[in-house]
């Protein structure tokens, strides 16, 4: 296989390209090629994305390859390639140039308009002769307008017409009727001779469909020109990294100088960069020399400056705000963490969201609606008023007028420019469902540790049960060696509390031994319950909750020191002989109370759920002043209560970081894992959050519901401008040019209501 844009799925014989679509002109086009894939047996899945023009293809790679693929598009009419591997990547001008065909047209329809404008004046004399409207006209539909009658005759063929088709009958229909008209005139003046008789001059129309065509591909390049620049963040995101660099010699006894300005694409791995303020970094990499300050809020939507030293890692398409350091290549391109996002956002803006489903059912069936209303309304008109041309003119208005343009638009639109703000903003939705889930959510559970809190817990209390302790011959130092020994293979914050701990210990009893004296086997995860192990000369040891480990707080001792009410509890068992018990606690997240209120101001329900005992997930709860708070429940229980608050009508979102949290986060409504969020968390999540902070949650609700108002907003603009647009036309209020004009305006309104979106500023 070439280089290609190819990822392995669950299925072991399931890939996934992605194919970039060129000439589809609206929504019935994607449908249509979307119709024609998912009918071939070796398709798992095709989605087709009008909006940016690209189809995500999931195939049986056992039954069929990309080639064949592209072949299968080909064959309905469109050109398609494979998206190449780092093809976001590599730096190219992508002028928009104006198309020739464009401006040959807006030539011919020049005469007509100063023609037009003459009339308005009240003159005839500036119109042009009838024989050059016609070799004008003429030449407009036959010759450059020839991509209409192509693409219309692949829709026909492909059996679900586009666009197209509508404006090649309409405007063919005034070319057809004008030249009958003319011609007609001319054989009734040659053979009237030289009477002396006046003629009156023959109705045409041929600056009607010349004006459509005009139109209609003037709205086509504003369309392509604002999806291309101006909905398409990648773009931006794209322009963050220069392409000019400044690197370090490797050899510094050579003449050479010792930096060279070099194109970012020769820069390898390991080659020292410089950094100034005022510039961006190139690649991720660590700081070897320097210091300043950088602004990574392109990748974490952290608005503050961080700190860069000696030892600091940097992220490509940062903004140096102060300093100058040097800093060694660790990855470039794709590679890179902008580079992960960039992919990621790509993969994103080419799946669909449900509720464009509507515009693809409307299109399917749309224009042959439009077709038989022309044909009524030709009826219609000349069954009343018994002129011809009145008719004509009406039925092809509402040929022009009707497009489902702006309809495929509205949502895909939308999504661009939502998922453009949400990956800014330092949230990556991994596709247009999850965007759109999250904009209708109405509760909202958080885990405990590490999510709510910091996950950093420090260690308050211990209790040791001494003569159990000398039924293995250990004391407290001894004791600490071994839980680090067990806990070193877990990853949850209250184990690495633990070694820390224990290593801190060690060094202050200056205990010769370290956790990695003891010899570990039979390693055991428990989810939401603690690890088990089998140490030699020790026994069974477990460690985690206190039922896990068969321990029983005394009374006395919980009321000696409150701390253990309101702590973690991590308990100790050997052979099932409980030995010791800690209270673990961890402080809240700077911002958790701020951002819980802000969630609750939006009308969501906060809910906190931990594998933690009940009194320190409620003293947590009261702390930020969640709504409910459920402790002491395991990874089942919690994807159960979950499950049982969306059986009540909720659309709930689970935002997690753990391994526990996994199952939790699969059953939720969508799904966030916090930064630094364990692997299983970030799969089983349908969004990441790439900020240390909450408040990025707040982002995702937020820009999700205001992208979900703007597709419903623009699905209004679509169906009410038809609704509206068919019938005006229909009752001749409309004539085909002003109706030509109209079709384009839709479109174009749609994408500007969506351009709203990327102007949002939701980083505080």
């Amino acid at each position: 296989m070439t280089t290609q844009s190819i990822h392995a799925s669950d299925n072991a014989h399931t890939e996934q390209i992605i194919l970039d679509i060129d000439g589809m002109t609206c929504q019935a086009c994607a449908s249509r090629i979307e119709k024609v894939l998912n009918k071939k047996p070796a398709i798992v899945q095709a989605n087709v994305n009008y909006a940016n023009e690209v189809a995500q293809v999931q195939f049986d790679a056992s039954q069929t390859n990309a080639e064949q693929i592209v072949e299968w598009v080909k064959k309905t009419g469109y050109e398609a390639k494979v998206q190449p591997q780092n093809a976001l990547f590599a730096h190219e001008a992508h002028e928009q140039k104006v198309p020739y065909n464009l401006i040959a047209v807006w030539i011919c329809l020049l005469p007509f308009l100063i023609g037009m404008a003459g009339m308005m004046m009240g003159s005839h004399a500036l119109m042009p002769p009838l024989w050059l409207q016609f070799v004008l006209a003429t030449i407009v539909q036959f010759g450059l307008a020839i991509p209409f009658y192509k693409s219309a005759w692949a829709s026909i063929k492909g059996g679900l017409a586009n666009m197209d088709v509508l404006v090649v009958l309409g405007t063919l229909t005034i070319w057809a009727y004008s030249t009958y008209s003319w011609l007609s005139y001319l054989q009734t003046t040659a053979q009237m001779g030289h009477d002396g008789m006046a003629h009156s001059m023959p109705h045409v129309y041929f600056e009607a469909s010349v004006m459509v065509i005009a139109f209609v591909k003037m709205g086509k390049y504003l369309e392509a020109l604002t999806k291309k620049h101006s909905l398409n963040s990648i773009n931006l995101l794209l322009a963050l990294t220069p392409e000019q660099v400044e690197v370090k010699n490797p050899n510094p006894q050579s003449q050479d100088e010792q930096w060279q300005t070099l194109p970012l694409e020769q820069v390898t791995a390991g080659q020292i960069l410089r950094a100034k303020a005022g510039t961006r970094i190139a690649t991720d990499g660590i700081v070897t020399a320097g210091e300043g300050w950088c602004d990574e809020s392109h990748l974490t939507g952290e608005s503050v400056p961080l700190s860069k030293h000696i030892g600091s890692t940097v992220l490509a398409g940062a903004m140096v705000e102060n300093g100058s350091f040097e800093y060694q290549v660790t990855a470039k391109g794709s590679q890179t963490r902008l580079g992960d996002m960039i992919q990621a956002l790509n993969d994103a803006q080419g799946s669909k969201a449900h509720i464009a489903r509507i515009a693809d059912k409307v299109a399917g069936i749309f224009v042959p609606v439009v077709v038989a209303i022309a044909l009524l309304t030709f009826f219609a008109n000349y069954w009343f008023l018994g002129a011809f041309d009145t008719a004509l003119m009406r039925a092809v208005a509402v040929l022009v007028i009707a497009c489902p343009c702006a309809l495929g638009l509205a949502t895909p639109a939308a999504i661009m420019a939502g998922m453009g703000v949400a990956a800014r903003s330092g949230v990556w939705f991994k596709d247009a469902q999850a965007l759109e889930a999250a904009g209708a959510i109405d509760t909202v559970v958080f885990d405990k540790t590490g999510t709510i809190t910091q996950g950093k817990p420090q260690l308050s209390a211990s209790y040791l049960i001494d003569d159990n302790l000398k039924l293995f011959n250990l004391d407290k130092a001894a004791l600490l060696q071994l839980v680090a020994s067990v806990e070193r293979h877990a990853n949850h914050p209250l184990a690495t509390t633990l070694v820390k701990y224990a290593k801190s210990y060690t060094k202050q009893t200056d205990t010769p031994q370290s956790p990695a004296a003891f010899t570990i086997s039979h390693v055991e995860t428990v989810l939401g319950q603690g690890i088990q192990a089998q140490v030699a000369t020790i026994g069974r040891v477990k460690i985690g909750t206190p039922s896990f480990a068969n321990l029983q707080l005394p009374a006395a001792i919980i009321q000696a020191n409150p701390v253990w009410q309101i702590a973690s509890q991590v308990a100790v068992s050997i052979n099932d002989t409980p030995v010791a018990a800690f209270a673990l606690a961890d402080e809240l997240k700077p911002d958790s109370v701020k951002v819980i209120a802000s969630l609750q101001a939006h009308h969501l329900d906060v809910i906190v759920m931990s594998g933690d005992k009940q009194s320190v997930v409620d003293f947590i709860a009261q702390q930020v002043k969640a709504n409910q708070a459920f402790g002491e429940l395991s990874p089942r229980d919690k994807a159960q209560k979950i499950d049982s608050l969306q059986q009540q009508g909720k659309k709930v979102a689970m935002v997690g970081d753990g391994v526990n949290d996994a199952p939790a986060m699969a059953t939720a409504t969508v799904s966030f894992a916090v930064e630094g969020a364990t692997d299983i968390a970030k799969h089983s999540a349908t969004a990441r959050l790439m900020g240390e902070s909450l408040k990025h949650v707040d982002y995702a609700v937020t820009i999700a519901r205001a992208t979900l108002r703007n597709i419903k907003q623009n699905l209004f603009f679509a169906f009410i401008y038809n609704c509206l647009g068919i019938p005006l036309a229909a009752f001749g209020l409309l004539n085909p040019m002003i109706a030509a004009a109209a079709m384009a305006l839709s479109s174009i309104s749609v994408l500007l209501n969506a351009l709203r979106l990327t102007r949002m500023k939701v980083i505080s």
